[in-house]
């Protein structure tokens, strides 16, 4: 017997004979959380695999008992019930394609399914109040930077009926297991107006959905916190910390989190195993676990020594058949029961603000300068095809933010409100302009009839609620504060149809292809008309390489510093108060400009732009890349290469680069760009900046780009192409009309007669939302949808019914 276990066996695993453990086969995909369902572009090709099996192995004798064997089946997540007599866990039958929660006795008799439907429940969690709490994509959405499907928090009774949600995540919660207080801690993967990769930290709730709070990381990025339980005895979790932004199977370092600190100390978390290619930890105390590791089960001291306990056999392992969540079969004791705070008949819940003065990175906020609170909705999103954001932003936000309205700020800073419940909320803090101040970077949830509350903004979390002025909350005094929807601005943005004509009305007369100064285009070649580049249209990806407005820009940065992100910090605001070559905008296209911004400043308004009218977006390129080598593509690069390599070596707007970026370095205070979605125009053609740039002024070109003459200089007494009859000019007009009329053909959103892609049709009959028998040339409004698919996850009371069916 090896030497650790047989010391854990006579100390804390005295009382463990045997355990139980999943095997299952390595899944392809390299995301911790792509391990069911199907892919958005094809339903046919499927994220898990296959040679299921549950075992039992005795510790003492090294005996692996078969309880249930399905070759062609998945099975994984089993969790021992309290009494110790049996066993529940997410089984994927071989004849099928859907993973349901079952239980099974611990002699492997009894099989019994709890779950059922054309849904996907795994990782189930047994609570002390007779419950069962897992994930499962019974929330009808997709990872918002992924082609997989999300699953969120669920609850149900012991018997799998009452289900209904817990969580209104957009993306993955994962591994709920209960603490001793009767709380549940799991991974929470979020992004609000910041990284997709960097946020997936660890957080508790009740096992009614209430008091959902981040227990440890979310200010720290990158790290993938999951399968947490807590260490008997202490007040201390041990959990996996998956590098970056995880690793396939939740592979990582075994690691103690001690939370008495607070959630943001980084002293607080402790690495115990040596490496990071582990993973399913269950702790017996600080110095004694089980964990996996590829085809191995094993047994681990707080020093990272292992040794192993269980391998399994070579034809398995050939297989790609790996060992998955050890656990102790015994009985354990039931943890607290917290009493509900639901009232699933409400739906709504309410949020007592103390002080929004108070919390992290407030400088320089004076008391009374914030007048109300903009509330905000993360919309789900019900398929997505790639791992960017493309085309919702050009770097920034991957959802669209609904605009719900505000709320008011009492003077002494606090604010009582009514919200609706089971929703992704968010706040922006306002002045008295309606300017931001602060950004809430990450989203609450009320459960129904809750009434929950928070210190402060961004407030530290080691801190209580405090009474500084010895009276009664202002916003107490007064019922709580229904949502006031902004008069005259739209709840969701489209730039195309509500931002491009203020700039078509105030700043094309300049910022146009026509007109031009010595340079080029006036205001050093800034285009604000609204052509369609091969993603984008010129105006938006315009603004977004300019920084003319201040968003989270998909970067490792959260609770950022007051009035650094925003319309208040959007150079683009100040372009029309008069000041600007005397371009001046009306209050309501100011308001609809700020609060365009505030909403993430998206470029499309729905989400059947995703994926569709993209000339080299990331479907295409999967889908149809040979129809985009239409033949002038092949001539064009040879042209462009002859007649620009000269001075554009390293970042040629290439052809190809309709169906690929290429980003080139940051220029004249830029971010880094793709010069293709500026220089290729599938309006008119022939006002392309690849045509225009190098053409002579006196063929009604700009100029810009010279030959090289023989000291290899530019000779600025000639331009590249004289005239629009050079046959090297009519080579790349014919591209450009070439991807003028593929984009005819397949259409963007803001394209008369756009048409979303199938798998969108696909899913939006699944979730009900559109017919069954819809015709094949049926006219679909895609944001009459979209809203029916929002509405049909609100919170109603028979939501609970249809859950079940």
């Amino acid at each position: 017997m090896p030497r650790l276990l047989k010391g854990f066996l006579a100390g804390p695993m005295a009382e463990v004979d045997e355990i139980i453990f999943a095997c299952r086969q390595l899944n392809y995909d390299p995301h911790w959380y792509a391990n069911f369902g199907y892919y958005a572009e094809n339903a046919e090709r499927k994220a898990y695999r296959a040679m299921g099996r549950l075992c039992k192995l005795n510790l003492r004798t090294g005996k692996v008992t078969p309880l249930l064997d399905d070759p062609k089946g998945t099975v994984r997540d089993p969790q021992v019930h309290y009494d110790g007599r049996k066993i529940i866990f997410s089984y994927r039958k071989g004849d099928s394609e859907d993973f349901h929660l079952y239980e099974i006795n611990t002699d492997g008799t009894g099989l019994k399914q709890l779950t059922k439907g054309q849904y996907n429940d795994i990782e189930p969690t047994y609570l002390p109040d007779g419950g069962i709490m897992f994930c499962s994509n019974r929330c009808n959405r997709w990872v918002n930077c992924w082609l997989t499907q999300v699953a969120v928090l669920y609850r149900c009774d012991a018997d799998g009926s009452n289900i209904r949600p817990i969580s209104s995540n957009n993306d993955h919660d994962n591994t709920p297991w209960p603490l001793p207080d009767g709380r549940v801690l799991y991974q929470r993967w979020e992004y609000v107006d910041r990284s997709q990769v960097h946020y997936h930290h660890l957080w508790t709730t009740n096992p009614d959905g209430t008091a959902q709070m981040v227990y440890y990381g979310n200010l720290h990025p990158g790290t993938v916190m999951i399968d947490a339980k807590p260490i008997p005895g202490t007040d201390k979790v041990v959990a996996v910390f998956s590098p970056g932004h995880g690793q396939r199977e939740h592979n990582g370092q075994i690691t103690i989190v001690t939370p008495k600190a607070g959630p943001d100390e980084k002293a607080s978390a402790r690495p115990v195993s040596r490496g990071s290619n582990f993973r399913d930890p269950y702790p017996f105390s600080e110095d004694c676990f089980l964990v996996a590791q590829s085809t191995r089960l094993l047994v681990m001291n707080g020093r990272g020594e292992t040794n192993e306990i269980h391998r399994l056999p070579a034809q398995l392992a050939q297989n790609g058949v790996q060992c998955h969540e050890p656990r102790p079969l015994r009985p354990r004791p039931r943890e607290r029961v917290i009493p509900p705070r639901v009232d699933l008949k409400r739906t709504t819940g309410r949020l007592v603000l103390t002080d929004v003065y108070y919390g992290r990175r407030m400088e320089g906020v004076k008391r009374g300068e914030i007048k109300k609170l903009l509330v905000l909705e993360t919309l789900p999103m019900p398929i997505h095809y790639s791992g960017g954001m493309e085309p919702i932003s050009s770097g920034g936000t991957f959802i669209l933010e609904r605009i719900l309205g505000t709320v008011p700020v009492s003077p002494d800073g606090s604010a009582y409100m009514e919200m609706p419940a089971m929703r992704g909320l968010f706040f922006v803090a306002l002045d008295e302009n309606n300017n931001s101040v602060k950004r809430m970077q990450s989203f609450l949830t009320v459960m129904p009839g809750e009434t929950t509350s928070c210190v402060g903004c961004h407030e530290h979390r080691t801190s209580t609620p405090v009474n500084r002025v010895r009276n009664p909350l202002q916003a107490l005094t007064q019922p709580p504060s229904k949502i006031a929807p902004i008069p005259g601005i739209p709840d969701l943005f489209d730039f195309p149809r509500d931002i491009q004509p203020i700039l078509d009305k105030h700043c094309v007369k300049c910022h146009a292809y026509e007109k031009t100064d010595d340079s080029g285009p006036r205001a050093g070649g800034v285009i604000l008309s609204g052509d369609h580049g091969p993603l984008y249209s010129h105006s938006y990806y315009t603004l977004t390489i300019w920084r003319q407005f201040a968003d989270g820009r998909n970067l490792p940065k959260s609770n950022l510093l007051p009035r650094s992100i925003g319309a208040s910090a959007s150079p683009l605001m100040k372009k029309f108060d008069g000041s600007h070559y005397d371009a001046k905008a009306t209050p309501h296209e100011l308001d609809m400009i700020r609060y365009w911004i505030e909403s993430g400043a998206p470029y499309p308004g729905t989400y059947a732009a995703v994926g569709s009218g993209m000339i080299g977006g990331y479907h295409e390129n999967r889908q149809d890349i040979s129809e985009l080598q239409w033949p002038s593509t092949v001539r064009a690069t040879e042209a462009i290469k002859r007649r620009c390599a000269h001075c554009h070596d390293r970042f040629l707007p290439l052809p190809i680069a309709l169906s690929h970026d290429r980003r080139a370095p940051p220029r004249r205070g830029q971010p880094g760009y793709s010069p293709r979605h500026l220089v290729f125009n599938l309006t008119r053609p022939e006002k392309s900046l690849i045509l225009l740039a190098p053409l002579s002024s006196k063929a009604c070109g700009y100029a810009l780009c010279k030959p090289r003459g023989r000291t290899g200089e530019p000779d600025k007494s000639m331009t590249v192409f004289a005239n629009t009859n050079d046959t090297d000019y009519q080579t790349i007009l014919s591209l450009c009309r070439g991807g003028k009329k593929r984009l005819d053909q397949i259409k963007r959103f803001d394209m008369p007669g756009f048409r979303p892609l199938p798998s969108y049709i696909r899913e939006m009959k699944k979730y009900g939302i559109l017919p069954e028998n819809l015709a094949a040339d049926a006219k679909i409004d895609v944001y009459a949808a979209d809203r029916a698919y929002w509405r049909s996850l609100w919170w109603r009371p028979d939501n609970q019914i249809k859950s079940n069916q």
